[in-house]
């Protein structure tokens, strides 16, 4: 099995035979390359941060163990990523798939309010963009999205609303350019299989994810729009002004906070519920970056003091309107993201 391009270099023959030999050192320095864009794998396979890391973790005591199997150093991709793919496959059959609020139930009215979070581990997690070890544009011929797009939000929740054998052969096929041939090596299966899988799968996927990507949106409107609307945005919700928040929303804007099950659907139910929700308490935001969007650390005033509350992610429309606000309420986050536990002055 081969790979399409990729900018990382061939890895040295003796480093694999030095790592064959027993030289752990020697495997780190052989596998270290492909940690960050395995780990992306891992994440679009599994929605979440903490499985993806411990999907890699296991993927990479595999790949020790069973060095036997690697002849060829230029060959290491590839089967790096057979093992990676087949252990997130096997953490799938473990637990209960992960979506956002808008995939796990109707739309809140919002006088009732939010009610008890979700316990179970059921949630899609943000990956900071830093992390993420991705490039710009296609990996090759054979991918249909740019690396960017593919972990945006709605792309990773339309993903892991697929089973998990299509969602391993839309990835690898459309995200990471391998051929039907080498998809069905690595899942071992047959081409006609992974041409079936994929076209089921495409139909879920583009019925769920936006004709325009963030990266398009995010391109057309420049930098210069982006950062003023990213400016306004945090102005508003330092001052605590609904209305000048809710001004900036698509008429159907959905805003959600995991684990809370429920969400808001348009302006009206949002305006609503900002000042019993969020905005009852003074909030502040710090610019970050996640899954190739824009996004916040949150923090809120609590007996006068701040805390960290959450990870706050925006999806833009062409016209600069938000049409999608994700709140994910955990704090233990911020680490991941380098944000401080409270805001800077």
């Amino acid at each position: 099995m081969t790979a399409g391009p990729t900018s990382a270099t061939a890895p040295d023959p003796g480093l694999l035979e030095a790592a064959r030999d027993g030289d752990e050192q020697a495997f780190s320095r052989l596998v270290e390359p492909r940690r960050g864009e395995l780990q992306a794998h891992c994440y679009r396979m599994l929605g979440s941060v903490q499985d993806a890391e411990d999907a890699l973790q296991d993927a990479m005591l595999r790949a020790w163990r069973g060095l036997s199997g690697l002849d060829d150093a230029k060959a290491l991709r590839a089967w790096l990523y057979r093992i990676a793919t087949n252990t997130c496959l096997d953490a799938i059959g473990r637990r209960p798939k992960r979506v956002l609020p808008i995939d796990y139930g109707p739309a809140t009215d919002p006088h009732e309010g939010p009610g008890d979070p979700v316990v179970e581990s059921v949630w899609i997690e943000p990956f900071p963009d830093e992390r993420l070890a991705v490039e710009d544009g296609p990996l090759g011929p054979e991918a249909r999205y740019e690396q960017r797009e593919a972990v945006e939000l709605a792309f990773i929740a339309a993903l892991q609303l697929l089973p998990g054998s299509q969602r391993a052969v839309l990835i690898l096929r459309e995200v990471l350019g391998f051929s039907a041939k080498e998809v069905a090596a690595t899942l071992d299966t047959t081409v006609a299989s992974v041409n079936s899988a994929l076209q089921r799968a495409r139909r879920t996927i583009d019925d769920k994810v936006p004709v325009e990507s963030q990266q398009t949106t995010l391109r057309q409107l420049g930098d210069e729009q982006v950062r003023e609307l990213v400016d306004a945005y945090v102005e508003a919700w330092d001052r605590g002004d609904v209305d000048a928040v809710v001004s900036m929303l698509a008429e159907e804007a959905t805003f959600s906070m995991p684990p809370n099950a429920e969400y808001y659907r348009g302006r009206d139910a949002i305006r609503d519920f900002l000042p019993r929700g969020p905005l009852s308490i003074p909030r502040r935001f710090v610019r970050t970056r996640a899954n190739g969007q824009l996004a916040f650390g949150t923090y809120k005033l609590i007996d006068g003091a701040w805390v960290a509350n959450a990870i706050h992610v925006i999806t833009l429309s062409a016209t600069r309107e938000i049409t999608d606000a994700v709140a994910f309420l955990d704090p233990s986050l911020f680490g991941r993201f380098g944000l401080p536990p409270t805001p800077p002055e």
